[in-house]
């Protein structure tokens, strides 16, 4: 199993833990899609946490599943589509803990979610471009100002915790030994309000948002596919895949 899953004082906590990195293939993002809406529906449930093992929260897809078979793109996209949407129209409040490297997918969880929190080593990346690959811009965009967001896209490099939380994308930087605490105490704010009040705030919420987020990253995932029809697409996952410099 790709996650555990817990549930304590109205609080599910779901912890990703794929290593080395929590890189996905296609059944396991559908596994979380899966978990994400059964949790959203539990009665047991009032807010949900997601958080990770390992050395970073999640560096997205297995790009070595895309490497020796290209056409299970479609089921990668389906995957991610279903779990960030899981996250974002769930009908309970979603906070993120954050560590590590938040890549690709990672991206797609934080940017869906409610509130996030990270640690101090958090690190923020949408290296697409370097693996031949789209996506993660509509999710990126709902936490950092559009000309930030394209500098990371078309450049592929990182921003920390701290230039996160000044741009307001992230509620609290804290220790990370003191992620889970930080995580679970808001939960537990939240877990005491009235679940109907909750549930009818999270939905009025994502109504008033700008546009459709889903829509948005179905349009970035058409151009996904596009992708992985150029020759470039095939060269920059090899070459990733080999550990050596594409060559364009």
């Amino acid at each position: 199993m790709v996650f555990k899953t817990t549930i304590e004082a109205g609080i599910a906590e779901l912890v990703l833990d794929c290593p080395p990195v929590n890189a996905f293939d296609s059944r396991a993002w559908f596994s979380i899609a899966n978990e994400l809406n059964q949790l959203g529906e539990d009665s047991a449930v009032k807010v949900i946490v997601i958080r990770a093992e390992g050395k970073g929260f999640c560096a997205g897809v297995d790009i070595k599943e895309l490497a020796a078979d290209g056409t299970k793109i479609v089921a990668v996209n389906k995957g991610n589509y279903d779990t960030f949407k899981a996250v974002h129209l769930n009908p309970k409040p979603v906070i993120v803990a954050l560590h590590g490297f938040v890549l690709g997918g990672g991206i797609g969880i934080a940017g869906a979610a409610d509130i996030i929190i990270a640690s101090d080593c958090t690190r923020f990346g949408v290296p697409e471009i370097d693996r031949g690959a789209m996506g993660g811009g509509a999710h990126l965009q709902r936490m950092f100002p559009l000309q930030k967001v394209r500098y990371l896209y078309y450049t592929g490099e990182f921003i920390d915790a701290g230039e996160a939380y000044r741009l307001g994308a992230v509620e609290r930087i804290v220790a990370k030994d003191a992620l889970r605490e930080t995580a679970l105490a808001i939960a537990a704010k939240i877990a005491e309000k009235s679940s109907s009040m909750v549930r009818l705030a999270k939905e009025a919420l994502t109504g008033i948002e700008d546009g459709s987020l889903e829509d948005k990253y179905r349009w970035e995932q058409g151009f996904t596919l596009q992708a992985y029809t150029e020759g470039d697409s095939r060269e920059a996952r090899d070459a990733f895949v080999e550990k050596r410099d594409a060559k364009f």
